[in-house]
């Protein structure tokens, strides 16, 4: 997959391309439906596919106070599109200039003239260019007169809701990583790099891992789940997981951290970029009354992952 950093006046390549814009935060089934979509549009027209995204999400420069935090990194999202066979990703450099600039600006620009674009695919409720002044009705009318079609997507929908980025992020938040995962078509992943800590663990007979997480990536609710922990060569191994500020050791108002307990794994792991993946939530988190209940509470844990995740004790 080609990657288009934000560059003003660059061809992506000689052809044209079917389109779809978004910030694609999670690349979930939702998005997935309108790349797939696009793909159809652009074999039927013999063009390449192409998605537009952002370098970060928009509202944390038009809103910043109530920007929400994210599923997915930059890097993680343009892997999910690459698996998913995307020509070129064009990458907007979401800064305050991007934030005032019109919607017709942008579509000559970066539709028309970088990819040159066939036809657009988005979303029915997809807006864009300065104080949202763009949708599907505009997008019709300029496509009607630089000529390439556009199709407004119903949401996918999952029982009662829609499929989106703010549904999963409720649900992660929740910790509830199953609707989540459900809605991803894939497990939630946290990645960050493994750190040093207070060594606490160790001397319960836990070592964990401590894995730093951007701060702009969304952290599951406070608790205890099963998982997978992946490191750089690919290496998978099975995990307990705790996200959250330890109550049983310090009191309330510190940061929450993620610590994965890998099973039957001894080695170091610090320095490492870390990938979790999180499939089941075990139980919320509970401040103990003593040590020695929390050892025994985290014993029936790992016993429980290993359940869950089909590993012979």
């Amino acid at each position: 997959m080609k990657v288009i950093e934000d560059q003003r006046g660059v061809r992506a390549d000689d052809r044209r391309f079917a389109v779809t814009i978004g910030a694609y935060d999670g690349v979930h089934l939702g998005h997935r439906t309108v790349i797939e979509r696009t793909r159809r549009e652009a074999n039927a027209h013999g063009a390449g596919l192409a998605v537009i995204t952002f370098d970060r999400h928009p509202a944390s420069v038009v809103r910043p106070e109530s920007a929400p935090k994210l599923l997915t990194t930059l890097d993680q999202k343009l892997e999910l599109l690459e698996e998913l066979g995307v020509d070129v990703t064009y990458v907007v450099r979401f800064d305050e200039e991007r934030s005032q600039e019109s919607a017709e600006d942008f579509v000559a620009e970066v539709i028309v003239g970088c990819l040159q674009a066939c036809c657009v695919v988005v979303g029915e409720d997809f807006h864009f260019g300065r104080n949202r002044g763009g949708n599907v009705a505009l997008l019709g009318t300029l496509g009607a007169t630089a000529g390439f079609e556009v199709f407004g997507l119903d949401l996918l929908r999952a029982g009662p809701g829609v499929i989106s980025s703010t549904a999963i992020r409720k649900a992660v938040a929740a910790g509830d990583v199953e609707a989540a995962a459900a809605m991803l078509g894939r497990p939630h992943e946290l990645r960050g790099m493994v750190i040093g800590g207070d060594r606490r663990g160790r001397t319960l007979g836990f070592p964990t891992a401590n894995v730093a997480v951007p701060d702009e990536i969304l952290l599951p609710g406070d608790g205890v789940y099963a998982g997978w922990y992946v490191r750089p060569d690919g290496s998978r191994h099975g995990a307990a997981v705790n996200v959250g500020r330890r109550p049983t050791f310090y009191k309330d108002g510190t940061t929450p951290l993620v610590e994965a307990f890998l099973l039957d794994f001894s080695g170091d792991l610090y320095g490492e970029p870390a990938t979790v993946v999180l499939t089941n939530r075990l139980r919320g988190e509970a401040r103990f009354e003593s040590v020695d209940a929390l050892v025994t509470q985290m014993n029936a844990d790992v016993a429980e992952a290993r359940r869950l995740l089909g590993l012979a004790g």
